[in-house]
């Protein structure tokens, strides 16, 4: 990585403007270095001002913030506390200004559109939750989310948690087996639904694979099934229920719920390289406070904001979204399908369309912008854009570099912000800060988190190692659904009292954080550690390909070797051409040890539909071996090319 390269900088303005300028007054601290001591020092203090800072409200008071009693591992929140994540989403906006705005502005794939106020949105998720009450279900039933981006699913998330009942996200593009797989290791009682939504024009049936999957999921009673696309599917009567219907009553019980703070409202499932996939719980006060701390303080959203980020609603994105955006008074913009239909530049329509200031970015995706050579940013009034952020796969410099000069016309940050499922962030940009390309700036407050050495030692300035955190943040999951043994084999294991989060990181002399992939993606060459993102940036540069991903394979003399999985971007130029080049490339960036052993050629990269590149599969589908749980991607086609059958 470049180091000492600064390739933005705040200005006054913004510095004095930002939320994390307030929130450090606030906190009587020095600057933000100052922050991340006193969030370690005086853990207590720290979260007890943070709480009282974004006005979160409790509707019995918590005693002590955290109790670490039964160690770091399982540390609980808000003692003694009552509360509702609706309660500080919506209730807490009745009466206000806030109950007039635009909560949310809708983009259907086929030209619908619909604007819902706050106050909109709080009638209609009290009438979705009397309606859950009357159909018997309450508090500790888990209900499933398995829906694409339309206004219901956000009705559908936030009116789950409001009766206590625990809301669980879906993956929309999730197949049968995958379906039953987590509605039954939930025991999920309900599945909210929808028959069929728009997807690259055509009509995905989504209830279908909901009547396919019923049989087999014991604990299911009820279907609420919305309509938008009227995709054909079987109906039982008594168990299947018309959201129209559900929410026609304009009586019943509206309430909020009142529920221990540390209790659950969420659970999200992950997966892992091996296993079934991992069901992680998240609480009451929990992941909202943190989800402020992340994207509101750090990332310096604000309640004037419209914020895009195209994902959807089974992966931690879309919660982010939803209770992020409401929980601050913004506005969310979300879109049904994808950002590239029905043409290539359709994310930045909408955002000159419904002017955006706030938007998330895959570097997948800009990397295919940047290969289009029709793409012209100058026909885009891309004029209300105030920041970019960034998540789930490292930036290479040239795709970094493009997005801020040609996009973002070297006036607006890069937020680079890293975490998973299981917590949030961990690293972040701010914009307090000046930013190094690809870089973040420091360690999110509370998670005390360091690069370690393969001692359990923090590694040197410029060293590659393991990210870690030495702390329990706020929001850090509870466990995994019943299965308290796998969270700690999983997590805990490596060092005594430190979360091992699985991606391999370093650190630059001035402090800034790289991340350099995943540390089951490691490779060892020549008695070097380094991550894939290191090889692909080369690749990336030689302009000769599109994407990249990088692998290592057994080698009988060097015990790793390199493979490139490449996608070109002119096919008609002779691949042992250009194989050879970008052999060339990487050996003159890296050295003759890095020779690489195969260079792949193939179409398409296997990804999830947050533009992550599953660098496992690949390996796996490399070698022939068992490939894993595939449910997460949204291209499993892309796979076949890759098995070595394929490859001849």
């Amino acid at each position: 990585m470049p180091a000492g390269q600064i390739g933005w900088t705040p200005t006054s303005e913004t510095i004095a403007d930002a939320n994390l300028t307030r929130f450090i007054a606030a906190c009587d601290r020095r600057d933000y270095d100052d922050l991340l001591a006193w969030s370690i020092a005086e853990p207590e203090a720290f979260y007890r001002r943070l709480l009282a800072h974004i006005d979160y409200r409790f509707l019995q008071p918590f005693s002590n913030v955290m109790d670490a009693s039964r160690g770091v591992e399982r540390t609980r929140w808000c003692i003694g506390g009552h509360t509702n994540v609706v309660l500080n989403c919506l209730d807490k906006w009745r009466d206000t200004e806030t109950a007039g705005k635009t909560a949310l502005e809708w983009i259907g794939e086929n030209g619908d559109r619909l604007t819902i106020t706050y106050g909109e949105l709080s009638e209609q998720v009290g009438r979705f939750a009397a309606g859950l009450r009357r159909l018997g279900i309450g508090p500790g039933n888990v209900v499933a989310i398995y829906m694409p981006n339309i206004p219901e699913a956000v009705v559908a998330l936030l009116a789950v948690p409001k009766i206590g009942a625990i809301v669980l996200p879906l993956f929309s593009g999730f197949g049968v087996d995958a379906v039953v797989t987590r509605l039954n290791d939930a025991e999920a009682k309900a599945v909210v639904t929808v028959d069929g939504s728009w997807r690259r024009g055509r009509v995905i049936p989504a209830k279908q694979v909901i009547d396919e999957a019923r049989g087999q999921v014991p604990s299911l009673k009820h279907v609420v099934v919305c309509h938008r696309a009227d995709a054909p599917m079987q109906w039982t009567p008594g168990a299947d229920h018309h959201w129209r219907d559900v929410i026609a009553d304009a009586g019943g019980d509206s309430s909020t719920a009142s529920v221990e703070a540390d209790s659950p409202f969420m659970l999200v499932y992950t997966s892992g390289t091996t296993g079934k996939p991992k069901g992680v719980v998240h609480t009451h006060c929990g992941f909202p406070v943190k989800t402020v701390l992340d994207l509101g303080i750090c990332m310096d959203f604000k309640a004037t904001d419209r914020i895009l980020w195209m994902s959807d609603m089974g992966w931690l994105v879309g919660p982010i979204l939803v209770y992020g955006t409401t929980l601050m008074g913004g506005t969310m913009v979300i879109a049904e399908g994808t950002p590239d239909y029905p043409g290539a530049d359709r994310i930045w329509k909408i955002v000159s369309e419904n002017r955006v200031s706030f938007l998330g970015i895959a570097p997948t995706m800009v990397r295919g912008f940047m290969a289009d050579p029709t793409f012209e940013a100058g026909r885009y009034d891309l004029s209300s854009l105030r920041i970019f952020v960034s998540t789930g796969e490292a930036w290479t410099p040239e795709a970094w570099h493009w997005l801020f000069d040609t996009i973002g016309g070297r006036r607006l940050p890069i937020v680079n912000f890293s975490g998973g499922t299981e917590m949030g962030g961990i690293l972040t940009s701010v914009v307090t800060h000046p930013i190094k390309p690809c870089s973040f700036t420091r360690p999110v407050p509370g998670t005390h988190a360091a690069i370690f050495d393969e001692t359990g030692r923090e590694a040197q300035a410029d060293k590659v190692g393991e990210l870690v955190m030495r702390r329990t943040p706020i929001g850090l999951t509870q466990g995994l659904w019943r299965d308290d043994k796998r969270y700690i084999d999983s997590y805990w294991s490596t060092w005594p009292g430190v979360w091992h989060h699985g991606d391999f990181a370093m650190r630059d002399g001035d402090g800034y954080y790289y991340l350099l992939g995943r540390s089951d993606d490691t490779l060892k060459i020549a008695g070097k550690r380094t991550g894939p993102s290191e090889i692909e940036a080369l690749l990336l540069a030689s302009g000769r390909i599109k994407e990249a991903a990088v692998i290592g394979v057994p080698d009988p003399i060097k015990g790793t070797a390199i493979v490139c999985v490449c996608v070109l971007r002119d096919e008609s130029v002779p691949r042992d051409e250009v194989a050879d080049e970008l052999s060339a490339t990487v050996m003159r960036g890296l050295g003759t040890p890095f020779r690489p052993k195969d260079i792949v050629f193939t179409t398409d990269l296997p990804k999830t539909r947050n533009m992550k590149i599953m660098r496992r599969v690949v390996r796996a589908a490399y070698l022939g071996q068992d490939l894993g749980d595939l449910s997460s991607l949204v291209n499993p086609e892309s796979v076949e090319a890759l098995l070595p059958q394929s490859r001849g």
